[in-house]
């Protein structure tokens, strides 16, 4: 499915038994009004979202068939569809991936006074994978500034690497150090620090390990989609654990776990290490009030002027034949510094 190739070659192997990290997060109470419950428009097909704001206007960007969609709203509830953010696949991606057929994964931020879209390229069941930049100064495509400029590659991994570099997270740490985090199953999440002046790695930038999940010899490392959010002096990991793309089958869920550093350790409420398949599990779809929206992972956050930090998120609809579905969680910290999504 897109956006996961690693999930392709192991999709028909059965499922492991991995045991589940503690639980750091919570649900809001059954019956509760949530932002999710109130969802309206151009809501599906969503995967591998990710949001920003810009002026009055909320942006999602996703994966949406070949391509990466983009969908708009002005109050969060309510969304349009506003289009792929490329109708072609650049020139460097199919030299140095033989066989893809499209982009996956974005992320987007802003940095320098310019919008940085990072981006995923690949093929099924490989790791030969690459992750790509382009920039715009805005993302209003009614403005006559609104172009999108492609920057080429920036990490790319092989058969010979023990990653796979695919879904790209921008962070910037407390110094202003400009960090790419990355990885998608084999030896999990890594980290890779950034020339701020390119958006890229320089030459010869070793990736640092953030998070894995040690299974039994032979065994997929059913771990990814790493996103970074700063908050109160801690760095906070989300990744996904388990496997997405199966529709209601999907099993998905999202983990936390945080550091002091941004380049770890990074530990879940518990104590247990990322690195060792620990963390806390933020949102998860095992709960029959919650039985609807199976899968819920690939998460992003953002914090909106107010202060208030949003999780998004794509879980599957079990009322609408699996469709994959954007989903949108505001995070209430509590006194620990950890967060519950109410989901």
């Amino acid at each position: 499915m897109i956006g996961r190739n690693t999930l392709r070659a192991v999709c028909t192997a059965a499922l492991i038994a991995l045991a589940l990290p503690a639980s750091g997060g919570a649900q809001a109470p059954e019956g509760t009004n949530t932002l999710n419950d109130r969802l309206t428009g151009a809501i599906t097909p969503v995967h591998d979202p990710v949001i920003i704001r810009e002026g009055q206007t909320y942006h999602v960007y996703n994966t949406i068939g070949r391509y990466i969609g983009e969908k708009t709203s002005t109050d969060l509830v309510h969304w349009v569809n506003a289009g792929p953010v490329f109708d072609t696949l650049p020139a460097w991606a199919t030299k140095a991936v033989p066989g893809t057929e499209g982009i996956w994964a974005p992320d987007i931020s802003y940095e320098n006074g310019e919008y940085r879209l990072y981006y995923a390229v690949s093929t099924f069941g490989s790791n030969r994978s690459a992750v790509g930049l382009a920039t715009s100064p805005t993302l209003d495509r009614s403005s006559a500034n609104y172009h999108w400029t492609d920057h080429g590659l920036v990490v790319m991994s092989t058969e010979a690497d023990d990653f796979n570099a695919i879904d790209p997270n921008f962070v910037k740490d407390a110094q202003g150090g400009q960090w790419l985090t990355l990885g998608s199953f084999w030896t999990g999440i890594k980290l890779f620090r950034l020339d701020p002046k390119t958006g890229k790695p320089a030459s010869g930038t070793k990736p640092i390990s953030l998070a894995r999940r040690p299974v039994p010899a032979g065994a997929p490392d059913a771990i990814e989609a790493p996103f970074i959010l700063p908050h109160g002096g801690w760095y906070y990991l989300l990744t996904s654990f388990d496997y997405c793309c199966k529709g209601v089958n999907s099993t998905y869920y999202t983990v936390i776990s945080r550091s002091r550093s941004v380049t770890g350790p990074y530990l879940g409420k518990d104590g247990s290490k990322a690195l060792e398949g620990g963390g806390s599990v933020l949102v998860r779809a095992d709960l029959k009030e919650k039985g609807r929206f199976r899968g819920p992972g690939h998460p992003g956050a953002f914090t909106d002027t107010d202060g208030t930090t949003y999780l998004v998120y794509h879980a599957y609809d079990k009322q609408h034949e699996g469709a994959p579905t954007l989903r949108i969680a505001p995070l209430i910290w509590g006194a620990d510094g950890w967060p519950v999504a109410r989901y």
